[in-house]
């Protein structure tokens, strides 16, 4: 055990209050956390820490999950649909940021990446059978095969092959959206 980490409880209050924060929808991305060693650890204190983490990503997948089937509710067209999963993509991220975190041991990253990753696919197929269901229902086809191409369009599995986003300096707070829908818009107006 190192000697620096009773003063306050050390690295893993430090990593345990950051996964509480963090899978409640805090917008930190764990930079400068201390690295994870789990010869640091007493067995069942790395275990509780392991648990903790799956824990904290099993809870952010399920609220972009919720945010996606309630974002789905209300899409009036295909467009709303697209938009809702890009949305769903863009959760997505942080997500899998943390799983690759640094400051995980390197042997854990690639466990952890790939429950969010199965999670993603997961979620693609059961949307992928709600459109199926849309058939078997008798659903207007017409309607079927426009979401049928808007999940071929906009998969939430694309952020499956893109490399794992590095945690870096805090983002802006923007409240889960890609940009910031509050700034103050900004024409381009070119010269005739």
């Amino acid at each position: 055990m190192s000697g620096s980490l009773w003063a306050h409880g050390g690295t893993y209050e430090t990593w345990a209050a950051f996964l509480t924060d963090w899978a409640a929808g805090g917008r930190s991305e764990g930079a400068g956390l201390p690295a994870l060693r789990q010869e640091d650890f007493a067995a069942d204190t790395w275990d509780r820490l392991r648990l903790r983490l799956t824990d904290a990503l099993s809870a952010r997948l399920q609220r972009c999950a919720d945010a996606l089937a309630g974002a789905l509710g209300e899409a009036a067209d295909e467009f709303s649909v697209g938009r809702a999963l890009a949305q769903a993509r863009s959760g997505l991220h942080p997500v899998r940021a943390l799983a690759t975190h640094p400051g995980l041991p390197e042997d854990l990253r690639p466990q952890l990446l790939k429950m969010v990753d199965d999670a993603t696919r997961s979620l693609q197929q059961d949307l992928e059978r709600a459109v199926e269901s849309m058939v078997s229902e008798g659903g207007d086809p017409r309607r079927v095969e426009a979401r049928r191409r808007t999940l071929r369009d906009n998969p939430l599995t694309a952020v499956t092959s893109a490399p794992p986003p590095v945690p870096a300096a805090e983002p802006a707070a923007t409240g889960g959206w890609s940009y910031d829908p509050t700034a103050t818009g900004r024409r381009r107006v070119t010269p005739p």
